[in-house]
């Protein structure tokens, strides 16, 4: 996974999307950015493509059978959703891009006040900007799939102050994205911390590590994945398959945090459980994590560069490491529902290939109704529901419209 500069660098020129190294199968596009003067009408514009041969390159990655995610954010730009209307207009613009560009993932990379909390807990957050936000990715994410007919594939990438960095305090920046994603690891496909640009950070087993080390690799990984205290609540860790391993192609790249190659594999041998420990910092899982999704690097520009440690030194890595193990979206096929009459007018039939609970959700993403224990052939009172197109959904299928009278 590699981030993809939309924009022409001294030391880290502009490449087209055709021109990427193979070895990267997902593309973090960067950034959409908000307009002048708003912190929600979110837009990106090709810096060196026409429109229509972007699309086109875009459209050609996806048939390799990659991701290319559009990256929220960065560095200089605030996205914040002061109001339920501006969390709309922000909702409509994310899904403009993709519709116009073909986008098949979303990325969220906010810094500083777009995301700061000054309270609440990781379940429970205060901040109406962040609660916004979390409500916002998660209906771009049923719009997609009503769009599409798949699921969006979500990324994150925050600096270590905002995750980790939780252990040491629970406001301002500290421990900010803890709460939204908690709210979003269900949807949540890879959280790639950023392992640069970061200081020293706390490790669970309480010791203090320097970014630029295996130990800080580990460690920080290792953190995401188990979980570890804090003044919100205890944050509960991700799945290995959900953690990659963000790190600067070289020291160009980043103000800090760059770490050479040959201690890259030692710490990301130890990892997957394929080699010795290599600092003081000691795995609390023996054995490691092999299920560990991958590596991602700022940026794919960067690692083109000769003079960034040898070009694509960082991919070369990676594939020593990682050789055979794909880290490519492996989502299960999802079932079709079956809905009659449609439109209805009261009872609704349903005949589903899969049992569970059934929510039923408004164009807005307002949930109306929610039935537990659904059969595969059941009937669904909806009488009481106002006339208007509605989204019936049971995880394991795809949500389905239907036409209320």
């Amino acid at each position: 996974m590699g981030y993809w500069h939309n924009w022409n660098d001294v030391g880290a020129p502009y490449v087209q999307l055709d021109q990427i190294d193979p070895r990267y199968n997902v593309i973090e596009v960067a950034f959409a950015e908000p307009v002048a003067g708003s912190t929600y009408v979110v837009e990106f514009v090709p810096e060196f493509e026409v429109p229509a041969d972007f699309i086109a390159q875009v459209a050609a990655q996806k048939a390799l059978g990659k991701k290319v995610v559009i990256s929220l954010g960065g560095a200089n730009a605030t996205i914040q959703l002061n109001s339920d209307q501006e969390r709309d207009w922000f909702i409509g613009h994310v899904m403009y891009l993709f519709s116009v560009y073909g986008f098949n993932g979303l990325d969220l990379d906010l810094e500083g006040s777009s995301v700061a909390i000054s309270g609440g807990t990781i379940a429970a957050p205060v901040d109406s900007t962040v609660i916004r936000l979390i409500h916002a990715v998660k209906e771009v994410m049923v719009q997609y799939r009503t769009l599409t007919g798949e699921k969006l594939f979500l990324t994150m990438a925050p600096e270590t102050a905002y995750v980790q960095g939780g252990q040491s305090a629970f406001g301002g920046i500290w421990g900010a994205y803890l709460p939204i994603i908690d709210a979003l690891r269900d949807s949540l496909d890879i959280l790639q911390v950023q392992l640069y640009n970061s200081g020293s950070m706390y490790g669970i087993d309480g010791g203090i590590y320097n970014q630029g080390t295996a130990d800080f690799i580990v460690s920080q990984t290792e953190a995401v994945i188990q979980g570890f205290n804090t003044i919100g609540g205890f944050f509960d860790g991700l799945a290995p398959e959900k953690v990659a391993v963000a790190l600067p192609a070289c020291a160009s790249a980043a103000g800090g945090g760059y770490t050479d190659t040959a201690t890259v594999r030692a710490a990301m041998d130890y990892l997957l459980g394929e080699g010795p420990q290599p600092g003081s910092y000691t795995l609390m899982q023996a054995g490691g994590y092999p299920g560990l999704r991958g590596m991602m690097t700022w940026s794919i520009n960067w690692d083109a560069v000769s003079a960034c440690d040898g070009a694509y030194s960082y991919a070369e890595n990676f594939e020593r490491i990682f050789e055979d193990v794909s880290t490519g979206d492996q989502e299960t096929p999802l079932a079709t529902n079956a809905l009659s009459p449609n439109p209805v007018l009261d009872v609704l039939h349903l005949g589903s290939p899969v049992r569970g609970a059934i929510t039923i959700r408004d164009l807005s993403g307002r949930l109306v109704q929610r039935e537990e224990g659904i059969g595969m052939r059941s009937v669904v009172d909806v009488g009481t529901l106002r006339p208007g197109i509605y989204l019936l959904d049971i995880k394991g299928s795809f949500p389905q419209r239907f036409v209320k009278e």
